[in-house]
């Protein structure tokens, strides 16, 4: 499909055409600068159109109305004037509903595309978005949340006037979501949603950015898997300067091996592995509560088990090479022994962050 995008180069339309070249969709990209050629060809040629460009900060307040209301004119008349009936996506404004230059300017624009779907029958949907994050987003102009993310992960002090002040957040890939059904045409001319919409402050998400940093000093992650805090996570990472998409962990070494931690969570335990040199064994020791699930990634292993009051013993051989997952159990005495001729890697997943003051882990032979 042909999709006609105003406002591709800006963060929303920089998004959006990675996506729509994933899809195998042709972008036909048109910013104010083409010439009266190139908007009249891609109003004619699109099957499709994403309105995204406007103004919404000038240096003079009448270039609201040629940058939001007389562009979209523009795009409308050359649709009509192509006989061309394609559906029409609007990225509007929540300022839509204020009475302000901007506001009024976005306002008028929807209703002008209102009046084009009157007119020809052309489907239009109107998305009035509240703050848009994500990737690419210019820091100090597109969002606040992008200039958090650019100078936390350089290090740089923020500037916040009132942590209170409420902040209603949409995440780009979710605007881009939320548009890419409507390309076919199948919805009824109107306003539509983008969800989720994240109510917060501007004190709460500069405080979540604040703790992406920290996390690998202790290396204590984030709920960082859904939500807000996972959005808001991505695009930090997106801010990092190439030279720090790396860090270093600590390496505990002794004459068994190298015991490396490199992820903890706050409610579902922690990530590590380590290695075992040929003849050598780890563990010999019980956990009451503490479990933990042990993958060999390389070598062979063998994991001896004793239960603590019976004496009921049992054993498993696992070779690097299967994809096999060991669990101890609690009240189980258990071992590691690296029965190959090489260094034995391990994976280890335990349910729990080691507490030195509660450990768990009382020593026994098997």
């Amino acid at each position: 499909m042909k999709v006609l995008v105003t406002g591709a180069r800006g963060f929303v339309g920089q998004n959006l055409t990675v996506r729509l070249g994933e899809l195998g969709h042709e972008v036909l990209a048109i910013g104010r600068e083409a010439d009266d050629v190139a908007w009249m060809l891609a109003a004619r040629d699109a099957e499709a159109v994403i309105h995204l460009a406007g103004t919404n900060r000038p240096l003079d307040p009448i270039e609201f109305e040629t940058g939001n209301v007389g562009l979209t004119q523009r795009l409308c008349d050359l649709l009509a004037e192509a006989g061309n009936t394609a559906p029409v996506v609007y990225a509007s404004s929540i300022q839509a509903a204020n009475d302000n230059p901007y506001g009024r300017s976005k306002a008028a624009a929807e209703q002008v595309l209102l009046e084009h779907a009157q007119a020809t029958g052309a489907r239009v949907a109107v998305f009035r978005l509240p703050n848009v994050f994500g990737k690419w987003a210019r820091p100090d102009y597109n969002s606040a949340v992008a200039t958090f993310c650019h100078r936390i992960a350089r290090g740089e002090p923020i500037e916040i006037h009132d942590p209170a002040a409420p902040l209603r957040l949409v995440y780009v890939d979710d605007v881009i979501d939320a548009f890419l059904p409507l390309l076919g045409g199948a919805f009824e001319t109107g306003h539509k949603d983008v969800t989720p919409v994240y109510g917060t402050t501007v004190g709460e998400v500069a405080d979540l950015i604040r703790g992406f940093p920290a996390s690998r000093d202790t290396m204590v992650t984030p709920r960082v898997g859904t939500g807000l805090v996972r959005a808001l996570y991505s695009t930090y990472l997106s801010y990092l300067p190439v030279d720090t998409f790396h860090y270093d962990v600590p390496i505990h070494a002794d004459p068994r091996g190298r015991f490396v931690e490199m992820l903890k969570t706050p409610d579902s335990g922690q990530f590590s592995y380590f290695t075992v040199g040929p003849g050598i064994t780890r563990g010999d020791h019980y956990h009451h509560s503490k479990v933990e699930k042990f993958l060999v990634i390389s070598g062979k292993a063998h994991f001896g088990f004793r239960q603590i009051q019976t004496g009921e013993t049992h054993e498993i051989v696992v070779d690097g090479s299967e994809g096999r997952i060991v669990e101890t159990i609690p009240g189980w005495t258990h071992n590691i022994t690296n029965v190959g001729d090489g260094e034995m890697v391990v994976m280890l997943w335990a349910n729990e962050i080691f507490d030195r003051a509660r450990p768990d882990t009382i020593a026994m032979k098997v």
